[in-house]
């Protein structure tokens, strides 16, 4: 289960290929994420995801618990995307959650969801040897151009990329 801004950001590290490649279990995202990813319609992020979505390397899954997703909404300041997100991974029991968004991150660590961001997938994705030392680093610094990410957790990012070599 994803949030559009980790999905936006993979795509704007250009890993959003090799990523998807090399997912063991299916990728999904509710309906709200899939129109905020696509809002702007020309630019590369926005293309990439729906060549994505056209080849159903991600599903796209319509939440049914309205009051649930108001819910959340409400209790944790979230935008309709995040709390679409949360409440599609509490319902289909999701593995992880893709998200980078401060209050969802809070809100999965309340509710116990196991959760992911754009940085620790792109570790992640270096562990596997999806990608080498340079080519995750030179992803990091698109992630710290595009992304809202304080300094240290970029430092901190880097020293585990290099310390995969």
């Amino acid at each position: 289960m994803f949030d559009a801004s980790t999905l936006i950001l993979i795509a704007k590290m250009e890993a959003l290929d090799s990523f998807l490649a090399g997912m063991e279990f299916e990728v999904a995202i509710p309906l709200e994420v899939e129109r905020e990813c696509r809002a702007v319609k020309k630019s590369l992020d926005a293309l990439m995801i729906q060549k994505a979505l056209d080849e159903s390397r991600i599903k796209v899954v319509v939440v049914k618990n309205k009051r649930l997703v108001s819910k959340l909404q409400g209790d944790f300041g979230l935008g309709r995307g995040e709390a679409e997100s949360i409440a599609l991974a509490l319902f289909k029991k999701a593995r992880v959650v893709g998200i980078d968004d401060k209050n969802g991150i809070n809100a999965c660590k309340l509710l116990g969801i196991a959760f992911t961001t754009a940085i620790g997938i792109l570790v992640r994705m270096r562990e596997k040897e999806l990608l080498t030392v340079n080519e995750a680093i030179v992803k990091l610094a698109a992630l710290g151009k595009h992304g809202r990410y304080k300094q240290s957790i970029l430092e901190d990012a880097k020293r585990k990329l290099e310390a995969t070599a």
